[in-house]
Formats: structure tokens, sequence, C-alpha cells
């Protein structure tokens, strides 16, 4: 089949550069593994998660929240909104569509993609023009590789199943990673009564949503180490030093660090309250696991009966991916930093790569959709 862009993956970033595309006439088929789009959204997040950033920072382009739209988006709302855009622009994507290579054809110029319907069970192949790598930082769930996990008789899964802590009531859970998904999930947990621990290895700023809205809004007008320095003793004044409690901050500064690096401050929900406390039990990292006894890099050890890893996800991308020219390293991110990590050779593009949420996106659907037009090769298909 023959089309001008291909766009592979229906989550935020390939609707956003669906939706660039439509504006600038540009003709485009999207396709997506999974039956329905942002999936990762509608499966792969608990329940209570709302967007961590104001609205105003997370609106994808040309269509801002609905009037009345809480400031920090839920998910469902957030689903919905998604299904609101999709329909707004027209967007179709081919669902159950696995792409499982794509080659650069030098004499045609072309990119060659096979691909799979996994609901009919046979093969696809398009000719594209171009290509947008859409599928995002978050592909798969990934666990790191701990001594002994394997012997673990409890409940040990990945984050992304994880809904609600209600069934965890009187069980001994431990979370691993300091995140803003392993933060929550541990609040949600001790909330439902589980006798709940965290690991935090790395230091982490902790802000409430107040202040990095502030933060956001003060750096346009503000130096960045100004504004992190504010936004730093502030914070330090509503927690106080938590380093007795086993979180430290990093050197750098938490918009200089979201900026340099892509890494995001933790926006408190009652974690750190809770820390305080005692209620949650906060433990470095974890040397080696035996039965259900997790021994930590402290020399301290306890009994859990399920372990939630909180502990991000990778691409999977590089594994269909071929003949890219090093746009992306071997962890299937851009090679190239930002700004200019969208653009690859020979009509490649990837969108959602920036580490940079809802607003990263929107800038890379815009950039890829004005580079096409710019080509103006797609005039003659």
């Amino acid at each position: 089949m023959e089309v001008v862009v291909l766009i592979v993956g229906a989550g935020p970033a390939g609707l956003a550069t669906a939706a660039c595309l439509s504006r600038c006439s540009v003709p485009y088929l999207i396709v997506e593994r999974e039956d329905c789009s942002a999936s990762l959204w509608r499966h792969g997040t608990y329940d209570r998660l709302k967007l961590h950033l104001a609205k105003e920072f997370c609106a994808l382009p040309y269509v801002p929240y609905p009037d009345g739209t809480p400031t920090y988006v839920p998910k469902e709302e957030f689903i919905k909104y998604l299904d609101g855009y999709t329909e707004h622009f027209g967007i179709k994507p081919r669902y159950c569509t696995l792409v499982e290579s794509a080659t650069y054809d030098e004499e045609t110029s072309r990119w060659v993609v096979a691909a799979r319907d996994t609901v009919a069970g046979t093969e696809v192949r398009y000719s594209a023009r171009f290509l947008v790598v859409a599928t995002g930082e978050n592909g798969v769930g990934s666990i790191p590789e701990i001594p002994g996990l394997e012997s673990f008789p409890g409940e040990a899964f990945h984050s992304s199943t994880y809904k609600s802590g209600g069934s965890y009531a009187g069980k001994r859970v431990l979370v691993v990673g300091c995140g803003n998904s392993g933060m929550e999930i541990a609040c949600c947990l001790a909330s439902h009564g589980a006798d709940t621990s965290i690991v935090v290895r790395s230091p982490v700023h902790i802000m409430t949503m107040e202040l990095i809205r502030f933060g956001m809004t003060l750096v346009k007008h503000v130096p960045i180490t100004i504004v992190d320095w504010i936004i730093v003793n502030i914070a330090n004044v509503i927690f106080g030093d938590l380093s007795k409690h086993g979180i430290v901050r990093p050197k750098t500064g938490p918009l200089d660090l979201k900026s340099k690096t892509g890494r995001s401050s933790v926006i408190d929900v009652g974690t750190v309250g809770l820390i305080k406390k005692g209620i949650i039990k906060v433990f470095g990292g974890i040397s080696k696991i035996i039965g259900n006894k997790v021994e930590f890099e402290c020399g301290k050890e306890s009994s859990f009966d399920a372990i939630v890893f909180a502990t991000g996800y990778k691409t999977t991308a590089n594994l269909w991916l071929k003949d890219d020219k090093g746009m992306l390293n071997s962890d299937g991110l851009p090679e190239k930093g930002y700004p200019n990590h969208w653009k690859g050779e020979n009509g490649l593009y990837c969108a959602g790569f920036a580490r940079r949420g809802l607003s990263g996106i929107s800038m890379d659907a815009n950039n890829i959709a004005n580079d096409i037009v710019s080509a103006g090769t797609f005039l003659s298909g």
C-alpha cells in the first residue's frame, strides 16, 4: 500500500502528528498495534492518576481543554479529551496492526514497512515517503534484574498493571522506584491499609503541583537558575529536611534538571506526610531477594507479600526500525539532544521522545508537519 506519511503509534504523539498533518492537508496513515488509541493511558495507568502539570502545559496542538476541565486533569478526563481530539480531526487509526520491520529503499526513496494484522493474522506492507515513529518512550514496562527475584513467592509486577490499592489492605508491599508513579502508588497503597515501603535510590526533587506551575510560568520571564533557587527554597519550607527520611535533592535545580535530562520532579500527593509519620518506610537500593525476604544495600532486610516495580519503561522502536542512520541509540532513544532530536535522515522522524511530556509532543508534531510541508514532495505523492 502506497502512503505519503506513515505514523506508527496512536498515542498522544501519533494523534498530535496526525492532527498537524491534517491541518496542512498532508495525507497520512496511522497504524497502532493495540485495539484502541492511547492504550497506555486506558489500560496501563492507575485509577487515581492525574496529569501532574497544569492543563495549560498539557494541551495538544490546536485544541484547548473544554471549559470546566480541572486544572490538573484526571485520567478519565484526559482520555475523553483524546477521544474528542481524534474525532475533531477525523483521525482513523488502523488498529491491531503490529509493525515488524521498517527499512529504507534507496532506489525508490521510500520506507518499506512490514506489518501484521494481529486479528486476521495476515501480513501488510506499506511504502511510505515519510515515516514517523510515534510509539513513544513508554513502549513496555521495564523491570530491573535483581538477584533472586525469581525466588519471590508473592506478586511481583510492573506498575503499568497496578490499578488500586484496595486488594492489598493488611499486606506488606514494597514499591521500587521513587518517581511520580512510585510515590503516588505508595500513597495509594498506604491509604488502603497496606503496610507500605518504598525504595528511593537516587536524589529527587519533591515539589507541589502549584510550585511547578509557578516555576514554569515564571521561567518565561526570569532565568531558570533563579527560578529554581526560588522554588527549591519554598519547597524546603513546605517539606522540611527530608534527608533524615532517606530523600535528598539533586544538586541541579528541578527545572534545569528537567531541561537537561528530561527527569521530572516528583509532585507530592500526600506521600511525604506519610513518610514523615513512618506510615511509609523508605529503603535504599536492593542487593538481593531470597524468597519473600528483600535485602537492601544498607544491610537492612524485610519480608514482603508483593513488590510493585515503578521502574519506568523502555521503547521498542529499535527492535523494528532499520536503516535509521543513527537517529536512535541502542536504547531506542534519540541520539541527538533536544531540540534537534525529532528529525532523522531520508524522511524519518520521531515524535514523543523528548522527555518533555505533552508540551514536547506538541512541539515535535508541529516540527514534523512543517518539515514535511517544506519538503513539498508530498504534492506529487
